[in-house]
């Protein structure tokens, strides 16, 4: 009755992207990726906080290019579907100042089976960390000018280990 897990338009359904100003609600986005389904055996969800940064820290500002951001998220979203076979997957990324403290990004990702959902999940937000179309400016609590943020080289390291499982497994 369903299509299978290829098929564009089950794909589509399966994916969630959006870029927003505004706190999302965890629980409801969780129920709303689960509602009716009685094929999901794994949740799977990430919060991404923003940290004070040792106290210095008075928001952070993420920008972003639109249309751009939420085209470049939907497709790795929907390569994690396929690739992990995924019932479905939610990404949300916020935009604006965040306060420390405040949430970020969620993802979450629901399987038939826990590890599937724990890769998709992972596997979305190692993309998410080093090639979203997103900028971060620290403003810092004593007024001074904040960095601007890139990935780091342990966020690098973590996306290479898609790439290197991937070859691994065609071999």
């Amino acid at each position: 009755m369903s299509a299978g897990p290829q098929s564009p338009d089950r794909t589509a359904q399966a994916v969630t992207v959006r870029i927003q100003p505004q706190d999302f609600d965890i629980a409801a986005e969780i129920g709303a990726l689960t509602a009716g389904r009685a094929d999901i055996g794994a949740v799977v969800s990430f919060t991404g906080l923003c940290r004070d940064e040792g106290g210095r820290l008075a928001a952070l500002e993420l920008e972003h290019y639109p249309g751009m951001a939420e085209r470049a998220i939907t497709t790795i979203a929907e390569q994690a579907v396929a690739r992990f076979k995924l019932n479905g997957i939610t990404a949300i990324h916020r935009h604006g100042a965040i306060e420390p403290g405040g949430n970020i990004v969620l993802v979450v990702a629901t399987a038939p089976h826990r590890q599937a959902a724990f890769d998709g999940a992972s596997f979305l937000m190692d993309y998410l960390k080093t090639d979203a179309p997103f900028w971060k400016k620290e403003h810092l609590k004593d007024g001074g000018a904040g960095e601007w943020v890139s990935a780091k080289d342990a966020d690098d390291k973590a996306k290479a280990k898609w790439t290197e499982a991937r070859g691994q497994s065609a071999q």
